[in-house]
């Protein structure tokens, strides 16, 4: 008789291959996006106090919606030109560079610039949109604590981020 009926299944284990892509640390991205925040920082925080932003804050006034914007665009563009030849080439901002980690699509590669404007849109625009847009952007980064630590602007634009090899 060949076959041991109460002999263990035999079966070919199929393990991901996700090629030498090793998924970045929540650290490693939490500094990344302090590194870069400061960066923008020291765009907005002059910009807000030669507008006089400042003034209505200090008054306890919140800025309204079209300053926040404004100053929201002011931003977009500033990280843009700070960052978009890095981001199109190797897919790093300043503060991933720093930490040696970077963004890919899912397949591994670089992302398109469309990709890129996604990630960054879903980060970036819900941040102006008084109180249901802090609150968005609180569930966006709490997603890092996923399986795949991926937020919601790397689901919708199919990113992930890896470490730099």
């Amino acid at each position: 008789m060949e076959n041991n009926v109460y002999e263990t299944p035999q079966s070919t284990l199929v393990t991901e291959n996700t090629g030498s892509l090793e998924l970045a640390s929540r650290w490693g991205r939490l500094f990344a996006a302090i590194i870069d925040s400061i960066i923008m920082m020291c765009v907005t925080l002059p910009l807000m106090f030669f507008t006089g932003g400042f003034d209505g804050i200090m008054q306890g006034v919140q800025p309204g919606f079209i300053q926040s914007a404004a100053i929201g665009i002011v931003g977009w563009i500033a990280f843009a030109l700070i960052n978009g030849k890095f981001l199109l080439s190797t897919g790093q901002t300043i503060g991933k560079k720093a930490l040696e980690i970077k963004i890919v699509d899912l397949d591994g590669n670089v992302p398109a610039m469309n990709t890129l404007v996604t990630r960054y849109a879903v980060y970036f625009v819900p941040g102006i949109i008084p109180f249901i847009g802090g609150l968005f952007s609180l569930v966006n980064v709490l997603f890092i604590f996923g399986e795949e630590k991926r937020c919601i602007h790397d689901l919708a634009a199919k990113t992930k981020v890896v470490k730099a090899v």
